[in-house]
């Protein structure tokens, strides 16, 4: 029988890079599906991620960063991102506690005007500051755009972080579940995997290696009756010099981001996994629409 008080429908999560959506992401759910890392722009696909409880099921589509495109993968990121804000019911505007506003964070709410969706504004980070500097803070969001509701949390700390769910379905239209209880994410498992090789190399890395690096799965296939997954994957970096940085002295770094990657990685398949990581040069890939497509970021989206 079908529930009449039950709710359903899409959020999404908007921020300048390192707002902490994914921290943010990653509470709500209760186990870590979005990469965490601390250098912008990390999550490159829409992840989808799925609240289930008895009021409602949330989907939640993580777009990629809204944010001045430099070259075709960084255009292929703000489309996304953009066109996502007019498909979902509520769109939630994750922010750092602070009363002056940048440049970026005026071209979101530019982006935001053109849209019908009702804006959930979250200041994240409120654990940062003292209680009575928020008020000036809201005050001060308030009067570049006309929210739905404004909610203070702290991601980090899981402060108010049920508040953005209730206030969610509040907004939620009355509908079906779209998918089982159990389901927390749509991304094929390659991608998640691919991703989270990435995390862990973005986090062992140091500065100088810039966004520039991809991860393409070459083969993931289970060993027949034995409880082992084979995975190759291939770091892709877009300088000779970056490569040698990522194999480390004597592979020492790329020892490290494989070991790391697989922790998480048989964590999360609850399974033996054996990784093989290789590391390849391809310049200008971000520029490239073939390499673009090759490392799953599809075209069709724009």
């Amino acid at each position: 029988m079908e529930n009449k008080a039950y709710k359903s429908g899409f959020a999404t999560l908007i921020g300048r890079p390192n707002v902490g959506k994914s921290t943010l992401m990653n509470h709500l759910i209760g186990q870590k599906i979005a990469i965490t890392s601390n250098k912008p722009q990390t999550t490159r696909n829409r992840i989808q991620t799925v609240y289930t409880s008895e009021t409602g099921q949330i989907v939640f589509v993580d777009t990629p960063g809204i944010h001045k495109a430099k070259n075709k993968l960084g255009e292929y990121m703000v489309n996304v991102a953009e066109r996502t804000l007019q498909e979902v019911d509520v769109v939630l505007w994750l922010v750092e506690p602070t009363t002056f506003i940048g440049a970026g964070e005026r071209h979101i709410a530019q982006q935001l005007q053109k849209i019908k969706t009702p804006v959930i504004l979250v200041i994240n980070k409120i654990d940062t500051i003292k209680k009575e500097e928020i008020l000036a803070v809201i005050d001060t969001y308030r009067k570049i755009y006309d929210f739905a509701e404004i909610i203070p949390v702290s991601a980090l700390k899981g402060n108010n972080t049920q508040e953005i769910v209730d206030m969610i379905f509040k907004y939620l239209p009355y509908g079906p579940q779209f998918y089982d209880e159990d389901t927390v994410t749509d991304q094929p498992q390659r991608q998640i995997v691919a991703e989270l090789i990435r995390e862990k190399a973005l986090r062992s890395l140091d500065e100088e290696i810039p966004h520039g690096i991809a991860v393409s799965i070459e083969k993931m296939r289970e060993r027949k009756g034995q409880n082992i997954i084979d995975i190759e994957a291939t770091i892709i970096c877009e300088r000779e010099s970056h490569k040698g940085i990522i194999i480390g002295k004597q592979g020492a770094m790329l020892r490290k981001i494989g070991s790391a990657a697989r922790r998480e990685i048989e964590n999360m398949m609850e399974q033996k996994v054996n990784l093989q990581l290789w590391v390849k040069v391809k310049k200008d890939w971000r520029d490239s629409d073939f390499m673009i497509k090759n490392f799953g970021y599809d075209k069709k989206e724009i």
